[in-house]
Parts: C-alpha cells; sequence; structure tokens
C-alpha cells in the first residue's frame, strides 16, 4: 500500500454541531483547497514532506505511484489519509472539493528551494 488511511485525532459532537481535530502534532504547514468538479491536481511528489489530505466535503479520484506501483483510492467527506515522502499524488475531482493538506515540514525548506517534483511522464 503506497499511502496510509489515517483518522483525524479527535471529534467530539453534541447539539450544537461537531468539532474534527485533525493532529495535534507532527505538521508544520496547513493548507485549504478548494477544486472545481473536473479539476485535476497533483502530478508531483516530495522529497522530504510527508502530506497527510482531510476531505470536508466533496469526492475525488485519488491516484498514488513510486516504482512502477500504482494505486487509485475514490476519498469523499470526512476521509483522511497519509502520503509518505517520494510517493507521486494526483487528483481528479469528481465534484466541488473542499480538502486541507498537511505537510510535515512545509514545501518552503530552510535553503529557500520548494519540496514540489514534478512527476516524470513515461
Amino acid at each position: 500500500m503506497l499511502i496510509e488511511f489515517i483518522q483525524p485525532n479527535f471529534t467530539f459532537q453534541d447539539e450544537r454541531g461537531k468539532l474534527t481535530q485533525l493532529i495535534r502534532a507532527g505538521f508544520k504547514q496547513v493548507n485549504v483547497i478548494e477544486s472545481k468538479a473536473g479539476a485535476l491536481r497533483g502530478g508531483h511528489y516530495h522529497k522530504v514532506n510527508r502530506e497527510a489530505f482531510y476531505i470536508i466535503y466533496g469526492t475525488v479520484v485519488f491516484t498514488a505511484s513510486q516504482n512502477g506501483q500504482e494505486e487509485t483510492h475514490t476519498f469523499s467527506d470526512g476521509d483522511m489519509f497519509l502520503v509518505p515522502a517520494e510517493v507521486s499524488h494526483s487528483f481528479d475531482f469528481q465534484t466541488d472539493t473542499l480538502l486541507v493538506s498537511l505537510y510535515d515540514q512545509g514545501v518552503e525548506l530552510e535553503d529557500g528551494s520548494k519540496d514540489i517534483h514534478v512527476t516524470p511522464k513515461v
């Protein structure tokens, strides 16, 4: 398995609504991404970052690949997963989608470079 299925750290729900704590520690950068149905994103990998994703709403077909191995998963509301460093990943948004991405090191590295590397076409 190229990715790891994970769960939010904590959830609480009562008559007022719901709170979802995604993580307590271990990540330095958090992004919120809105994508329209039919959009394609990704097609890259990170050499040093692990990246976690949490789908707030929507549906996305997610493809991960590494060393000739490929996996495709469909994720939707409430799903959370982790992509290790060196695993290429891309998204095909089936519906309008809102998701959170979390990087353990941050994309902007201390030397000023960015840890985003385009996946070579085969």
